[in-house]
């Protein structure tokens, strides 16, 4: 019998946007193409996700990958406030699990500098009932060790959880502890899945 809900949060309980992001930012197609592919697909930001980069240690691994591009780099990532934007219906969402008794929580990779850059975007976190952003760990997904930190932190028994995120290596990654997973698509899709888990 499932328990507890687990969350990612980004392009879950938040919307992740980081081209629609950079097109704010005044960047055209081409040069955000240039700029994800030093920077949102560069596997250093990972390291970024899990606390173990100051900002200045990513912003010359992005720099690295394209030193051509120093200026846009740095003005793109100088402010990231905007990257990612809230879901309203996030907290109506938790809420309505809670009062069916569920518990809820958050298993995110998620850097330090987008958590107080992009603050209001996460204004449901006092709703849930705990979780952990990668950077406080020093540990990001697909890691088993740190779902394991989750599961033994609150005491919570895998079986009894189903994790929600949108990246499938992710979901599979939980699934081999044993924690059941959905590949979230859509609001609409995830809550169908949810009910026929009798999660609704």
């Amino acid at each position: 019998m499932i328990k507890n809900v687990i969350f990612d949060i980004g392009n879950v309980l938040t919307n992740y946007r980081w081209h629609d992001f950079m097109v704010d930012k005044g960047f055209t197609e081409e040069q955000i193409e240039r700029l994800a592919k030093a920077t949102v697909y560069n596997v250093a930001w990972n390291e970024f996700d899990r606390g173990v980069y100051t900002e200045e240690d990513i912003l010359r691994a992005f720099i690295e990958t394209d030193p051509e591009i120093e200026d846009w780099i740095r003005s793109c990532f100088k402010d990231v406030n905007g990257l990612v934007t809230k879901r309203d219906f996030a907290i109506p969402w938790l809420e309505e699990l809670k009062s069916k008794g569920f518990k809820v929580y958050y298993l995110s990779n998620f850097s330090e500098k987008a958590k107080n850059e992009c603050a209001e975007s996460l204004d449901f976190i006092p709703h849930m009932n705990g979780g952990y952003l990668s950077y406080t760990v020093k540990m990001i997904k697909p890691d088993p060790a740190f779902y394991n930190l989750l599961l033994s932190t609150y005491d919570l028994k895998a079986e009894e959880c189903v994790f929600i995120d949108d990246t499938p290596k992710n979901i599979k990654a939980g699934e081999e502890l044993g924690i059941r997973g959905i590949v979230y698509k859509d609001l609409e899709q995830v809550k169908a899945d949810l009910a026929a888990m009798g999660v609704c």
